[in-house]
């Protein structure tokens, strides 16, 4: 026989009541919570996104900070752009010393003490330890004239009473490559800016007409696009800025030089163009604006474009470093931007001497800025790219 003893019973499982009072107050405050986002605009996800991509916000602050000193070159520059020293050609840079004999005397330079060397002539410095000499801040300097229209003499840092200050040394005209590299800027930042504003508007007007009506004129645009893209783009820079008449005056060169790196720049953008709107086109929202009566140029750019807008711009703040880099390259070989403009790729221009870069390296400090900046803006294009995915 076999053993008919019943199985014990499962246990069972406990049930808990949150016995506290449902208040509804508190799911409306949620709900609010969750209202906020699921209202926001595209541009205000888009900012919310961009926030959490560090290296992002990092570079757009350095980037701002950077074109803002473009504002007030006059004001950084302790000296005049072409302010020449003939005393001290190719002196070195001066360290800024806190600390004299173990006292505390501020931020100060020791003056340098010039010799020759008897073999080879060359003028040798040295600093003098003896002689501290402090600088001066927020101080009345040498005379400039701001944007060209106003005189003034105020600067940010002044040279000590009696002495100099190199903080990068000087060039084979004694000129002080700290004030050079700050002007420079204000060209080397600006022609990018410039240019991506005007290849912006080449590639929405081109690129928006050949995906908008298609047939000939996309053939047309197209045709154009893959002739521009088949050319290698540095020989044809070399090329466009050679045949730049030499009687221009330097204006009319910078903005030569701009308009030629807008028209190379601008088929990668409008084949962006050209292909959102082939497929945006055929949206409802698209159909029934045309057919309320809505002109061509009204669907493109209140309808359409919009839709799209913060991907070319992520798009176009990648193709700045490129013609930054363009600019630098063609200047550094001499068809760029010419003196008495200064940019930095016209001072590593002066550094192409590889023996005087040997003995006198800090000319090559202009290039210091330009990595900077080049990696500032993919860091910050990256990360309005990755902020523009909805998907991300």
């Amino acid at each position: 026989m076999t053993d008919q003893t019943p199985a014990a019973p499962r246990p069972r499982t406990p049930h808990f009541v949150n016995q506290e009072k449902w208040d509804p107050y508190v799911a409306e405050r949620l709900t609010a919570e969750q209202e906020k986002y699921y209202m926001a605009g595209q541009w205000k996800l888009m900012w919310w996104r961009f926030r959490r991509h560090r290296p992002a916000v990092v570079s757009m602050i350095f980037l701002a900070l950077m074109y803002f000193t473009t504002l007030i070159s006059e004001w950084i520059a302790p000296y005049d752009l072409h302010a020449r020293h003939s005393a001290y050609i190719f002196a070195p840079p001066q360290s800024v010393h806190l600390f004299h004999e173990g006292k505390f005397l501020g931020p100060f330079v020791y003056p340098n003490k010039t010799t020759r060397d008897p073999d080879t002539l060359q003028r040798v410095y040295a600093p003098d330890t003896t002689k501290p000499m402090p600088l001066r801040f927020f101080c009345s300097g040498e005379t400039y004239e701001f944007w060209g229209l106003i005189e003034g003499s105020f600067h940010f840092v002044c040279p000590p009473t009696g002495g100099h200050f190199f903080w990068l040394g000087t060039d084979r005209l004694g000129r002080d490559m700290f004030s050079r590299v700050v002007y420079a800027a204000r060209i080397s930042l600006t022609i990018g800016i410039l240019g991506i504003a005007l290849s912006f508007a080449l590639a929405l007007i081109l690129g928006g007409l050949a995906g908008y009506y298609g047939g000939w004129v996309d053939s047309v645009v197209q045709r154009i696009t893959e002739i521009i893209k088949s050319f290698p783009h540095l020989p044809l820079w070399l090329a466009l800025s050679a045949a730049l008449p030499v009687t221009w005056s330097p204006l009319l060169v910078y903005f030569g030089i701009t308009i030629i790196l807008a028209l190379l720049d601008w088929p990668g953008l409008g084949r962006a163009v050209r292909s959102k709107l082939l497929s945006l086109r055929e949206e409802d929202y698209a159909a029934a604006a045309q057919m309320m009566g809505a002109k061509p140029g009204r669907i493109i750019g209140r309808h359409l474009l919009p839709g799209f807008m913060s991907h070319l711009i992520a798009s176009a703040t990648l193709s700045i470093p490129s013609m930054i880099l363009a600019e630098t390259a063609l200047s550094f070989l001499g068809l760029g931007l010419r003196p008495p403009i200064t940019s930095w790729g016209v001072l590593l221009n002066e550094a192409t001497d590889i023996n005087v870069v040997a003995v006198h390296w800090w000319l090559m400090l202009p290039v210091v800025p330009v990595i900077l900046v080049i990696l500032a803006y993919q860091f910050m294009g990256d990360g309005m790219r990755d902020a523009a995915d909805p998907y991300a």
